[in-house]
């Protein structure tokens, strides 16, 4: 009998943002390709501020992606190949100015250009102050993303990085992982 929580065969396409949580993408980088998963990390240019992208590559097993103008191996644009094989498009942590390129079909970096791209399940876990998350805009674009059908693991309450005590901190590992698990059923 197949363990339920077995990846094997399975594509996460991982966008990894500069949030201040951008370290627990490790812990996810690490669960997936232990339960089978091949894992492709696309960081932003200012994540990469945050974490270097060597963390991830050595963790997920595979190059890392962080530009679109790095020179390519095989003809093949990385945010085409990388939004094909796809089984599910997860960016965590997820920071406000990503999802609102999500959210008005602006494709101005790679990860962008790959959600704009991409067929599969798309998962986003947002971590921001608390603030930001209950902005107006942010709070906007988050409904619209939902309406594209995107699905969301919401940030939880909690002692923040900046010092303040409210909504906007990355949700647990566990919780990001079983979402990603689900949808892949």
């Amino acid at each position: 009998m197949q363990n339920e929580n077995n990846l094997s065969g399975k594509c996460v396409v991982l966008g990894v943002c500069s949030s201040i949580a951008v370290y627990k993408a490790c812990d996810i980088v690490s669960n997936l390709v232990k339960m089978g998963a091949n894992v492709h990390v696309i960081m932003t240019e200012n994540s990469c501020k945050l974490i270097s992208p060597r963390i991830l590559q050595t963790l997920s097993r595979n190059q890392v992606q962080t530009t679109m103008w790095s020179p390519i191996a095989d003809w093949k644009p990385e945010h085409i190949s990388l939004a094909q094989m796809a089984d599910v498009f997860v960016v965590a942590p997820a920071t406000a100015n990503t999802i609102g390129n999500f959210a008005n079909g602006l494709a101005n970096d790679l990860l962008s250009s790959t959600y704009i791209a991409t067929k599969a399940k798309v998962l986003i876990a947002p971590a921001m102050n608390s603030n930001m998350i209950t902005h107006p805009a942010v709070v906007r674009n988050i409904e619209v993303l939902k309406n594209d059908g995107v699905e969301f693991v919401e940030a939880e309450d909690g002692m923040l990085a900046c010092g303040v005590e409210g909504k906007g901190r990355l949700a647990s590992i566990e919780k990001i992982i079983e979402a990603i698990v689900n949808s892949l059923k």
